[in-house]
């Protein structure tokens, strides 16, 4: 028990560290707009996935992160001054790629805000791959759902309308959870592909949350892929739609 609050602690300082060095980046240097936070309302403590589109590495979750840290001081598609750092939300824990998070201190430092660390499966160091799956991820994020919020991107990568990855359609088929997805704009028009360093100032930045999915669990796997990859808006379906001039990079 001792150790469980020692490391609650450590989160909610590492979360207050992060969020005042990047508080000013996406709410002044930059304006974030912020949509769908009522869907929030009333969700349980655990078993929530959040499924996301995938601009920048960091700053998409940093942004995710302010906004929970904001929505549990009350506040509505608003972050307003960041007082809610003296105790943020440390409920979600967030999917990533494990060479990412291993790539340097402050990446490091990350994986202790929450980071659920996993092995591509297709990409290495910069190489295309092909190898199996480690058990051990899926335990990993099955352990993180039973207890808090999971936050992970099912593309796998920043490319715009890159396919879907399976691995998050079994996870919903295996768990049955409550799954909101998210759409996020203007943060690959912002930040590097890190999203650790600004390439333009006074951009419009957008997070939406939408209301959680009806999903059939008893659907195949690549059903219920197609599903969240269109409540993303990263589906081919929505591509050929022709609604999505806002979200790829020109």
């Amino acid at each position: 028990m001792k150790k469980l609050k020692r490391f609650k602690l450590i989160r909610k300082l590492v979360f207050a560290v992060v969020g005042i060095f990047t508080y000013p980046g996406i709410a002044i240097i930059n304006k974030l707009s912020i949509r769908g936070t009522e869907h929030l309302k009333g969700l349980p403590k655990s078993n929530v996935l959040f499924v996301s589109n995938h601009q920048t590495y960091f700053a998409d979750v940093i942004a995710i992160s302010h906004i929970l840290c904001a929505v549990k001081w009350g506040k509505k598609n608003r972050l307003g001054l960041p007082y809610y750092l003296l105790n943020p939300f440390v409920g979600l824990n967030f999917v990533a790629a494990e060479e990412t998070m291993k790539d340097n201190l402050l990446t490091r430092i990350f994986t202790l805000a929450g980071a659920i660390t996993i092995k591509r499966t297709w990409r290495s160091k910069g190489v295309d791959i092909k190898r199996d799956v480690d058990p051990k991820d899926f335990e990993s994020i099955y352990d993180a759902l039973k207890k808090r919020w999971v936050l992970t991107f099912p593309q796998g990568t920043t490319k715009p309308f890159a396919p879907g990855r399976k691995g998050t359609a079994f996870i919903i088929k295996e768990m049955k959870p409550i799954v909101i997805p998210v759409v996020i704009n203007g943060f690959w028009r912002a930040f590097n592909r890190k999203g650790l360093i600004f390439k333009k100032k006074g951009t419009n930045l957008s997070v939406q949350f939408k209301p959680a999915l009806e999903i059939d669990y008893s659907k195949s796997v690549d059903e219920i892929l197609d599903l969240v990859m269109d409540a993303i808006e990263q589906s081919t379906s929505f591509k050929m739609r022709g609604r999505h001039h806002h979200l790829v990079p020109s």
